[in-house]
């Protein structure tokens, strides 16, 4: 399979003084040297998310030399982000994450130049923002905002460096419209929702998200560069438990609605829709609160609601005292037990923190303000 290089050189401009020494490993590699690092510098390499994948690839590419870097990143550092997403210190709980990614890649290179996009990617915005750069590295976390980058990537003709984590297993490849399939060809329907659980539900290796995102940063500076056999049509899945690395082929679908003979898909579509689940409510992301730091907070039942959603059987088994107890199949229908409280602190939990982000998403909607979800459910609230 032929290697890809998107890009030209930056012209004749040489390196100068200080980029030689940044540079200099680079530029003591035969193969690659001042030509391949002025490509670098001239790429445009949009990073979708700015988590556990994003990170360290925002981090790696900016060391590297690629010289603009976008990032959409719409969340808020939060303390359970600590143990893997490396952009970010314990300081910074509590600011958005694009703001601190910014300072910290001008720290990292002051050559790179970062534009970033504090919102939710979304077919009424995905094609605007896509368009300007040459290469687009997914690490998003859903379902939804993958269908939708992979198929504004296929319409515009970009590069989609792909990679996700779960537990501990990871998996990597790169959807190149000219070169191979794309990621409808490998997964054509989304999973159903309730077998696809995020990383807050089902938990992940720390270390899993660098390992994965160091697949991806290697992809995109390859494949600026023009060096190497790239990964489209490869599927390298990694087992951490094992440290295993296994490779699938993957082959172009015809039949692809997206990129195949006869696409039917020809703009984006309702993606949230397509997989099945509610659309995210507007405003900021619903923030996770450590049970260390609820304790601040003052009183259960008097400066603040403790909600708990689980079901009567689990709560049977272990529960907080003073929480108000509602299954989250009936928080709908008994909405006025809360709404006393919509001008004060709500925490909501579960066992794990994934039902508990759900009831917080349907209190935002009927206008609570502060809500937090507690990190990692009661079973967190038991170990610490």
């Amino acid at each position: 399979m032929p290697s890809v290089s998107v890009l030209p050189m930056a012209g004749s401009t040489r390196l100068n003084g200080e980029q030689f020494l940044r540079y200099k490993r680079h530029l003591s590699l035969p193969e690659f040297g001042e030509e391949g690092q002025q490509k670098l510098l001239a790429a445009r390499v949009l990073l979708i998310g700015g988590g556990g994948l994003g990170s360290p690839t925002a981090l790696y590419l900016a060391a590297a030399g690629v010289g603009s870097l976008g990032l959409v990143e719409f969340d808020y550092v939060d303390l359970s982000n600590l143990q893997r997403q490396i952009l970010y210190g314990t300081s910074d709980v509590g600011e958005p994450k694009a703001k601190i990614a910014s300072q910290r890649i001008h720290s990292l290179n002051p050559d790179i130049a970062l534009e970033t996009y504090e919102l939710r990617l979304s077919s009424a915005n995905a094609m605007d923002i896509l368009s300007q750069y040459d290469v687009v590295v997914d690490g998003s976390d859903n379902f939804p905002t993958r269908y939708l980058v992979n198929d504004a990537c296929v319409m515009l003709g970009k590069p989609n460096v792909h990679g996700s984590i779960f537990r501990f297993e990871g998996q990597a490849t790169l959807f190149d419209p000219a070169n191979g399939p794309c990621y409808r060809c490998l997964f054509p329907e989304p999973p159903p929702p309730h077998l696809a659980p995020s990383c807050a539900e089902g938990g992940v290796l720390g270390v899993l998200p660098g390992m994965i995102a160091m697949i991806q940063a290697t992809e995109t500076l390859k494949l600026i560069s023009g060096l190497g056999r790239s990964l489209a049509g490869r599927l390298i899945q990694y087992d951490a438990l094992a440290m295993e690395f296994t490779e699938f082929r993957i082959r172009k679908d015809p039949t692809c609605p997206v990129c195949g003979e006869s696409p039917i898909i020809r703009e984006l579509i309702d993606y949230h829709q397509f997989c099945g689940v509610e659309q995210p409510s507007e405003g900021p992301p619903i923030r996770e609160i450590p049970p260390l730091e609820v304790k601040r907070l003052g009183s259960i039942g008097e400066s603040f609601l403790f909600l708990d959603v689980r079901e009567p059987d689990e709560v049977a088994q272990n529960a907080i005292e003073g929480t108000l107890r509602i299954p989250l199949a009936q928080l709908e229908q008994r909405l006025s037990e809360v709404l006393q409280w919509q001008e004060k602190p709500v925490i909501v939990h579960c066992a794990k923190g994934g039902r508990s982000l759900k009831a917080c998403e349907l209190l935002k909607k009927q206008g609570f303000s502060d809500l937090r979800n507690l990190a990692g459910g009661i079973e967190a609230w038991e170990r610490e």
